[in-house]
């Protein structure tokens, strides 16, 4: 977690990333992609205007070492040019507390009314007595839910505090990972990374109008001649009945010729059947195409289906 300080922090953000954050109101957050020169993923970020004048950048814990060097390195050329730019790194766990039944735990211990938070909405607050929390409402999972940025001095307090309520229970991350995927979402290293790009992951609608015209995000030339020429490999979701499928698995078409790769894959508890994620040619990538997994040497029918696999359930305020 990285706070962005001074006047020139959204020509900063906008210099290593696809989306308008010239445009967030002050409290709102977007999804973006930082992009490399050839137009390739390098990490999926949360980007928040807060009301407090500076930029709030959540990175995946993975990729937050080499995000942090690409940051730096902007900032020190942004700073060198005689801009204002400056970057805090925050010593903050996160807590995701996610599900049907969240705004009403929550709404117990805070002093703000969660009606008003809407999705992808941040505010600083009070969470059941710890201060200096910030609360946005967001998740990986499809369901309405908040992540809470919490001091990591007292991360252990709140997530006792939360656990001590009886409906909220500790979730895995194969718990999460199932809920991201029936919700169509990407996990970075898997479904994305500096080898795919926007147009071929599905996500162009990350690329901001005003960003799109004035092509100057990194990898810009490449990705805007994919979305005129179309990609040549598309993202796509799969379902299958039989055994369940998972990433590096290849996938066929009808004659049994490869056509692509899973890249996130496995059995939907909402469901009750096969769900993947994976990387096939255009010409195999339109809903209802009847696909091939090969599973331990054995040919199974899957079938390309739209996603989100699971209607996702995120909070709009009125």
């Amino acid at each position: 977690q990285t706070r962005v300080y001074g006047r020139d922090r959204v020509k900063f953000m906008e210099s290593l990333v696809v989306g308008d954050i010239a445009e967030l109101k002050p409290g709102q957050g977007t999804l973006t992609l930082l992009t490399n020169e050839k137009g390739g993923i390098v990490d999926d970020l949360i980007v928040t205007n807060a009301l407090e004048d500076h930029l709030y950048v959540v990175s995946n814990a993975g990729c937050a070492d080499k995000d942090l060097a690409i940051m730096r390195g902007r900032a020190a050329e942004l700073q060198a040019a005689g801009g204002d730019v400056h970057l805090e790194m925050l010593d903050n766990a996160l807590l995701a507390l996610q599900g049907p039944s969240m705004a009403r735990v929550l709404q117990a211990g805070l002093p703000d009314d969660l009606a008003k938070l809407s999705f992808m909405n941040s505010i600083t607050t009070t969470v059941f007595g710890v201060a200096g929390c910030r609360v946005t409402r967001c998740g990986y999972t499809g369901e309405d839910g908040v992540e809470i940025s919490v001091p990591a001095g007292q991360a252990v307090e709140l997530a006792e505090r939360l656990l001590g309520v009886p409906e909220v229970w500790p979730a895995g991350l194969a718990a999460r990972d199932s809920l991201r995927l029936e919700a169509g979402l990407c996990l970075y290293g898997n479904d994305i990374d500096e080898t795919t790009t926007p147009a071929e992951a599905g996500l162009l609608w990350t690329l901001g109008k005003r960003r799109r015209a004035a092509m100057d995000f990194p990898g810009a030339a490449i990705i805007m001649a994919q979305v005129k020429e179309k990609p040549k490999r598309k993202r796509v979701g799969l379902t299958s009945v039989g055994p369940p499928i998972r990433p590096h698995m290849a996938i066929l078409g009808p004659e049994g010729t490869p056509v692509g790769t899973v890249t996130s894959g496995c059995p939907s508890p909402s469901l009750g059947k096969n769900i993947a994620m994976g990387y096939v040619e255009a010409a195999h990538s339109r809903a209802g195409t009847a696909l091939i997994i090969e599973v331990r040497k054995k040919q199974h029918p899957a079938l390309v289906t739209k996603m989100p696999f699971v209607p996702t359930q995120y909070y709009m305020a009125k």
